[in-house]
């Protein structure tokens, strides 16, 4: 592993990543000069009029650099270089180190053939003369334009009759601030973003093993019980619960461990070595980016501890569906059971500024609201850096947890393992038996990392009675498509509980990273259509490169006017039950999985309640300003005269400018759009959903999937429809039911049959 930084007193271990693409692979040397001006449009440099610099600076009016520099500065704080805000101010995104290493990642790994093919098209309609009249009204090309052009074409976009540019606007947008926020050198002083929490202690971690497997050109076999594709939630439970029954486990994970002492890790490598595809999966109208977790623990490992169990009117609406199991006590048991494990409380929960004000301004409101429960082991867990990975093991995720007492009962891991197909012989029954997985291992780097070139390439065989996938909502159907299984429910039924993010600025400095993540929820919006269909309303990450290229652009200044005031903002969250879903279907050249998901005009109506509901516990709390991730609803900046410290002052949310504000969301001619609105998922559910017909479903109760035998899920896929709640503790419960009944069948194989009556 590489060597602890030295530049602090903190011994984390560095996580490098492994080169990028090379540039001259992803794009021409014209494309890349058209596309490194559009990213200096979005995050430019700016400088006063007075000043001299270049066609392609951002030159602003002396009066309104010199206050936005001063108050950049002064909300920095004294202990900052006299000339931060300047910098920051000057920092264009192409000048950035790394920054267009940080584009080919993106470009070259993360999006499909078909989305690199479209921003290949523009950019080379934008070097072609009559193209380039047609898209921006000149004929030069758009980088020979000075600042003050090129900024109006690209805001042209936003609004462009030409849907694909309105998708090319938003994607490019956000491409650009993911790639930049991460590595700006001025950034973290702007804000005072911390490299590690104030708590920072970090904890020795279980001691993982994983087999190693030697060079050689034919497969490598393995023999077991059970092999387990995974290592999320439901992959964990499945495994502790198999391994201490006492049979023989192998699990599988295509990503790799990262031992506490590498946590938190830096943003940039945080993204690229802890999430699915760099950090999300966009949908295929770019209207909604789905994040979920692809390391050891999966998931587990990067969410915010929210252990919130299901409720009873989702859990009606399942039986009533035919699987009398979800009200039954067994399937409380194994819900207790999980929590309990987990040292799930509500007793040790220190809230930070954000989640005392969800708590203290629904109550000011009369609006439903309650701590959420925390998987912390009956501790206090004061971190909010753990999306980026818990360094104290506070957190009491799969890879604290249930992967460690796996271990202990004998099961055995590979990471790097990347499952091609499920393996399958004929039954008698006309039934396909699954007899294991086949897929390709590779194995670490010469130092033990992952930054290099691999070692070893090999393929591994494994076989097992029992196959169970635990690949999560968006992998699982794509490993059952590979391995030749026709269901057409596989991959339907894609629920993600979208949100609206919202980002309410305060006077103080409450440096929101500090803190449990998500300790408080609002449930007051959560039954609109009196059949279980809301949204509630939590409080999110706000680590830096996570939380603010969520929102939206309207100008250079202006954006990074408002990420400046990072350390000032509380985030919230809408988090919808979605009654409408989606799919999720394999990309016909490379097979990544493929998003067809656009939030209906049934759930955005009730998002928007929520957006409201938000401001308004924001406002009554002394939110000087209220921005959300959608273009819809204008930024509502508080009157100087009414800020205030303390929480509303008497008149709250019935003061004028307020409500003449809400009217205007209320009066928006469909609010939300989703052309004009960013929504975010952190919860995928659904795909294989289950139920008591393959006509509608893709496994049976049991978790077995129709017209197969020996082969499960164990993961939020098999949820019959959206959980409604963080769906942590509701997988791990169904986990621990299906795996709890495998255990019997395998038993129960083993127990020969008697003598013939």
């Amino acid at each position: 592993m590489a060597a602890p930084l030295s530049s602090t007193t903190v011994s984390i271990l560095e996580s490098p990543l492994a080169p990028a693409p090379a540039a001259n692979r992803i794009l021409t040397p014209l494309q890349w000069k058209t596309l490194l001006a559009l990213a200096d449009t979005v995050i430019p440099c700016i400088i006063p009029n007075s000043e001299a610099g270049r066609p392609s600076d951002c030159r602003v009016d002396d009066a309104e650099f010199a206050l936005a520099s001063h108050t950049i500065q002064t909300n920095a704080g004294a202990s900052v270089q006299p000339d931060l805000a300047v910098r920051f101010l000057g920092e264009n995104a192409s000048a950035v180190p790394e920054f267009k290493e940080n584009l080919c990642r993106v470009l070259g790994e993360q999006i499909p053939d078909e989305a690199k093919q479209g921003i290949s098209i523009v950019l080379n309609a934008l070097n072609s003369r009559a193209l380039s009249l047609a898209l921006t009204g000149y004929a030069a090309p758009i980088q020979c334009q000075p600042y003050h052009v090129r900024e109006t074409i690209f805001r042209g976009w936003a609004t462009s009759n030409l849907p694909p540019m309105r998708t090319i606007y938003r994607s490019l947008v956000t491409l650009f601030h993911k790639a930049w926020i991460p590595l700006s050198p001025t950034l973290p002083d702007v804000v005072g973003f911390p490299r590690v929490p104030v708590t920072y202690s970090p904890s020795e971690g279980y001691p993982y093993q994983f087999l190693q497997i030697p060079p050689g050109d034919n497969a490598e076999t393995f023999e077991a019980d059970v092999v387990i594709v995974g290592s999320g939630c439901g992959a964990a439970v499945t495994a502790k619960n198999l391994a201490e029954a006492g049979h023989s486990v192998i699990v599988v994970e295509k990503s790799y461990h990262w031992p506490e002492k590498h946590f938190p890790m830096t943003m940039k490598e945080g993204f690229a070595n802890l999430f699915e595809n760099g950090g999300a999966e966009l949908s295929d109208d770019g209207s909604i980016a789905a994040i979920s977790g692809s390391t050891w623990g999966g998931g587990g490992t990067v969410n915010w501890s929210a252990a919130l169990q299901t409720q009873s009117f989702v859990r009606q609406e399942w039986g009533r569906k035919g699987m009398p199991f979800f009200t039954s006590t067994e399937f409380q048991k194994s819900l207790d059971r999980v929590c309990d494990y987990m040292g799930v409380n509500t007793e040790h929960i220190k809230h930070n500024h954000a989640n005392r004000v969800l708590l203290e301004g629904a109550r000011s409101l009369g609006f439903s609201a309650k701590p959420v429960p925390q998987n912390t082991g009956n501790q206090e867990h004061y971190c909010g850096h753990c999306t980026l990975g818990c360094e104290s093991g506070g957190k009491k995720g799969p890879q604290v947890t249930f992967l460690a007492d796996a271990a202990r009962a004998g099961a055995q891991f590979i990471e790097g393992f990347r499952a091609e197909r499920i393996l399958f012989k004929d039954g008698n029954n006309g039934h396909r038996i699954a007899r294991g997985v086949e897929g390709i291992w590779t194995s670490r780097d010469i130092n033990g990392g992952v930054s290099g070139a691999p070692v070893i390439k090999r393929r591994v065989i494994i076989s097992a009675k029992k196959t169970v996938v635990s690949c999560g909502s968006l992998q699982t159907p794509m490993l059952l498509h590979r391995s030749g299984l026709r269901n057409p429910q596989i991959g339907r039924n894609l629920y993600l509980h979208p949100v609206v993010v919202m980002s309410a600025v305060f006077n103080e400095e409450l440096k929101p990273w500090e803190g449990g993540i998500l300790t408080s929820v609002v449930n007051e919006f959560e039954n609109m259509d009196g059949h279980g269909h809301g949204t509630k309303i939590e409080t999110l990450t706000t680590i830096p490169s996570f939380f603010l290229p969520i929102f939206p652009w309207t100008s250079g200044l202006e954006y990074k006017r408002f990420a400046a005031r990072l350390r000032n903002m509380a985030g919230f969250i809408t988090l919808t039950r979605d009654r409408d879903p989606g799919r999720v279907y394999p990309d016909p050249v490379d097979g990544r999985p493929r998003i067809e998901y656009t939030p209906s005009y049934f759930d955005r109506k009730n998002m928007l309640e929520a957006v409201i509901g938000a401001a308004k516990i924001a406002y009554v709390c002394g939110a000087e300003e209220i921005h959300t991730s959608s273009r819809d609803i204008p930024p509502f900046i508080r009157p100087e005269r009414l800020v205030t410290d303390s929480c509303g002052p008497e008149e709250g949310i019935n003061q004028t400018a307020f409500q003449n504000w809400v009217k205007k969301i209320r009066s928006t001619y469909s609010p939300l759009s989703p052309d004009r609105t960013f929504f975010a998922s952190a919860h995928q559910m659904g795909t294989c959903r289950m139920g008591t017909s393959p006509k509608t479903s893709v496994v049976d109760p049991n978790g077995k999937v129709w017209g197969t035998d020996a082969l499960y899920i164990a993961d939020a896929s098999v949820f019959p429809s959206a959980s409604g709640v963080n769906p942590m503790v509701t997988n791990m419960a169904l986990s621990d039911y299906t795996s709890r009944g495998i255990s019997k069948v395998l038993k129960s194989e083993k127990i020969p049959c008697g003598p013939r009556l």
